[in-house]
């Protein structure tokens, strides 16, 4: 039988970060409020092959999520493994590895892909990167092998051997071993 054209689900657990940061006309703010993926991202998108499932665990930058906030991704996550979906987080930019590692640490075979990623610059802008990023890691927890991720600027890293290039305003890969000797 020919499974090419079967829908298949995946899950968006959203975190705040600047991906979902908003600006608000009234007071010149930019705050993670609510999330904003449905709206400008996942309802321009053509998926008649994928659902997609978005659940909001928290509206937070990530430079003030704590070791609770770490942990509640982590127990979501594990629970939305139990669904057989692969898994898209949108996190911080800023301590995304750290989250990222400690999935890795916590779950170190998961059954299906969970996939990070978020933007340098937020959604409203019109050069933000965050349609691009969010599209790509949908197309890698479809295509990639179970493991742990992050998805950015069209490239596949595997944490810990990852970092954020705050010059460049990218991610790129890292060997922690280096620079421990």
């Amino acid at each position: 039988m020919d499974q090419s054209n079967l829908r298949r689900a995946i899950s968006v657990l959203t975190t705040g970060g600047t991906i979902e940061k908003s600006y608000d006309e009234g007071d010149g703010s930019l705050d993670n409020r609510d999330t904003i993926i449905k709206d400008k991202i996942l309802s321009k998108m053509r998926l008649p092959y994928t659902e997609i499932i978005v659940q909001t665990i928290m509206h937070k930058d990530s430079l003030y999520m704590t070791e609770e906030d770490r942990q509640l991704v982590l127990k979501v996550a594990k629970e939305e493994l139990l669904t057989g979906r692969p898994i898209v987080i949108l996190h911080g930019t800023d301590t995304m590895t750290v989250t990222a590692e400690l999935l890795k640490r916590e779950i170190p075979n998961p059954p299906s892909p969970i996939i990070f990623t978020g933007a340098m610059k937020p959604l409203g802008f019109d050069d933000s990167d965050a349609a691009q990023n969010v599209i790509e890691a949908l197309y890698a927890a479809k295509i990639l092998a179970p493991g742990i991720y992050i998805s950015f600027h069209n490239q596949i890293f595997n944490p810990p051997f990852v970092r954020k290039n705050r010059d460049k305003r990218t991610f790129e890969f890292f060997d922690p071993m280096a620079v421990k000797k």
